[in-house]
C-alpha cells in the first residue's frame, strides 16, 4: 500500500485503495508490475538493479475518467522519474534525482 506521496494524506491514500503490486510475473528480472490509485487500473514494467537503482517503463492504464484523479496523475507522472530505491523493513521508498519520493508498505504488514 502506498502510504507517502506528494502530500497527500494517508487518509486519502486509505480512501483511494493506492496500492502497487510487484509480485507479478518477473522475466529476466523484470518484474510486470500493477498499480491503483482509486480509478484506473495502470500498468508497468519495474527493473531493481544493483546499488539501489530502479528503473521503471513510461504505463499503461485503463482510462475510465473519474471525479477525483488527482492521486492517480501525480502516480503516473511521478512513478516512472523514480530512479533509486530502498527497502526498510516493511517498507519499499522509490526516489528521483530531483528528492521526490514514494514509500510503500507491504500488504501484509499489520
Amino acid at each position: 500500500m502506498l502510504v507517502s506521496l506528494d502530500g497527500f494524506s494517508k487518509d486519502q491514500l486509505i480512501a483511494h485503495k493506492a496500492e502497487m503490486n510487484l509480485t507479478a510475473n518477473i522475466v529476466k528480472g523484470k518484474i510486470q508490475a500493477s498499480a491503483y490509485m482509486g480509478c484506473n487500473r495502470m500498468s508497468f514494467v519495474s527493473e531493481f538493479k544493483k546499488e539501489g537503482k530502479v528503473k521503471i517503463s513510461k504505463g499503461i492504464s485503463t482510462m475510465k475518467a473519474c471525479q477525483d484523479m488527482n492521486l492517480e496523475t501525480s502516480f503516473q507522472k511521478k512513478i516512472e522519474t523514480m530512479t533509486n530505491y530502498s527497502i526498510e523493513g516493511h517498507f519499499l521508498m522509490l526516489s528521483d534525482d530531483q528528492g521526490n519520493l514514494m514509500k510503500f508498505v507491504a500488504a501484509d504488514w499489520d
